[in-house]
């Protein structure tokens, strides 16, 4: 099932499942391409740097890849690594025929621009889909490689059976990497579309009209019932750390606050969202948990493009 149901309470959209789904396909994609073509898609992570939230999200990369068969290789560099020595590498995957996709973990250490870099991936290998050739191309609706949240957050839409067309779509958040390529992807499927950010005024008046509402701003908790509309599906992207006890008591109810104060006091945090879940599942008809929710997807879709990269490389359906 994609979905759990509460009593009295949102359906619950389990990032968890769809993202096994995802994967499963991509892994058959694989096997197919491996038979039919003699080759295997191929994917280079670099990081720089010993940040440790970016050591795991690579090592979960590289993991993955091996699960369904991706070749995958991981470049670790030093933190004292010059922007010319990143530009070099890139250079060099961009001419390897045998890289399909090629990820520069972020964030890179405060010497290296990163839009430098990020500019000069070939844009056919820019399996996170941030070149501004891929941005032009979703712009115009053009086929390209899209970021991998944004395309996760429509996968989890569609295959919960969840209506886009015609529907109003607000998201909170304009960032390059969720807010304005999700914008774009939810007018491809003919949603109505309203990007709220920091500076509108009357936050609730907006997103309190929104069918899909999806939180992408950084902020713990913002989201509260005030904002949503009856029944609405509500998409929480967001990635925060709470360790104040009084806080996670406002956030969660009886159903997980338990669990999250035990995690505060072994961890000293606990993962929560932009939306106040207890809120939420209250008045949505649908919503994304965290952890648990879209956060799962950004790997599967990554998975996804870099088999995509691949087959348009190569002019293969």
């Amino acid at each position: 099932m994609i979905a759990e149901t509460f009593k009295n309470s949102a359906r619950i959209l389990s990032g968890a499942v769809i993202a096994e789904a995802i994967k499963a396909e991509v892994a058959e994609e694989v096997r197919r391409l491996e038979k039919n073509y003699g080759f295997r898609p191929a994917l280079t992570v670099v990081r720089v740097g010993e940040d440790q939230a970016s050591a795991v999200y690579v090592g979960n990369k590289v993991k993955t890849s091996a699960e369904l068969g991706i070749i995958s290789e991981h470049r670790h560099l030093p933190l004292e690594t010059s922007p010319a020595e990143l530009l070099q590498i890139v250079e060099e995957l961009n001419n390897r025929a045998d890289i399909d996709g090629i990820l520069v973990q972020l964030p890179l250490p405060k010497q290296i621009d990163e839009s430098a870099i990020l500019q000069k991936i070939d844009p056919e290998k820019d399996v996170d889909g941030f070149h501004p050739v891929n941005v032009g191309r979703l712009s115009q609706g053009q086929k390209s490689l899209v970021p991998c949240t944004p395309a996760g957050v429509i996968e989890i839409l569609k295959r919960s059976n969840i209506e886009i067309a015609g529907k109003h779509a607000v998201i909170v958040g304009r960032s390059n990497i969720v807010g304005k390529p999700l914008a774009m992807l939810l007018l491809q499927e003919n949603a109505t579309v309203t990007i709220c950010h920091s500076r509108t005024t009357n936050l609730a008046a907006m997103t309190s009209q929104a069918d899909i509402l999806i939180a992408a701003i950084g902020r713990a908790g913002l989201v509260r019932g005030e904002h949503i509309k009856q029944g609405a599906t509500v998409i929480d992207v967001g990635i925060n750390n709470v360790s104040d006890v009084e806080l996670a008591r406002e956030l969660f109810d009886e159903s997980e606050l338990e669990k999250r104060l035990a995690t505060i006091e072994k961890r000293g945090f606990t993962l929560v969202g932009d939306v106040n879940p207890k809120e939420a599942k209250a008045k949505a008809a649908n919503f994304t948990p965290v952890p648990g929710g879209v956060g799962l997807l950004t790997v599967a879709m990554l998975m996804k493009n870099t088999v995509d990269a691949a087959k348009m490389r190569r002019k293969l359906n």
